[in-house]
């Protein structure tokens, strides 16, 4: 659970094919057809593989490209980044720091108002965690992000 965010047999061993394919192989899932790209409700989404908190969904907007996209990650910690030159292209390849699962690419078309970063992430690598359920999945640590009494904080950017 969290606190120890590394990789085990065990871990991996519950991924299925798709969830394998993209975080242990550098896959890349459809797009539009994924579970995330759409999802508004408010939350945070973990590492599937080692639950590790990544993003939040108060820096998670509709970039339109038909997978779940942020602004930054919810740690500066949380994601590291590395040149992937795969496919004859340049890229900047998003993983997570505990695990070392691939998560997607960072490009730098985002909003400018929040940085100009877009994190284009596979849904695959992504557990969400609502925030009703915070508290009983051990991340309530992270309840503060949703606590506001401005409403539009808990809602994604629509840029």
């Amino acid at each position: 659970m969290p606190g120890d965010y590394s990789k085990t047999p065990e871990a991996l061993s519950r991924l299925n094919d798709t969830q394998f394919h993209v975080t242990q192989k550098g896959g890349t899932e459809p797009a539009f057809h994924n579970e995330y790209w759409n999802n508004h409700e408010p939350g945070i989404y973990v590492d599937v593989v080692s639950g590790q908190p990544l993003f939040s969904s108060t820096d998670k907007y509709d970039s339109g490209t038909g997978w779940p996209s942020f602004t930054r990650p919810i740690t500066e910690d949380a994601v590291r980044t590395e040149t992937d030159r795969s496919f004859g292209m340049i890229r900047t390849e998003a993983r997570s720091t505990g695990a070392d699962s691939h998560l997607g690419h960072v490009f730098g078309d985002g909003p400018a108002d929040a940085g100009g970063q877009r994190y284009c992430m596979n849904s695959a690598a992504l557990r969400f965690i609502p925030v009703s359920e915070l508290e009983a999945q051990r991340y309530g640590e992270y309840r503060s992000l949703f606590e506001t009494d401005d409403t539009t904080s808990t809602k994604e950017h629509t840029s």
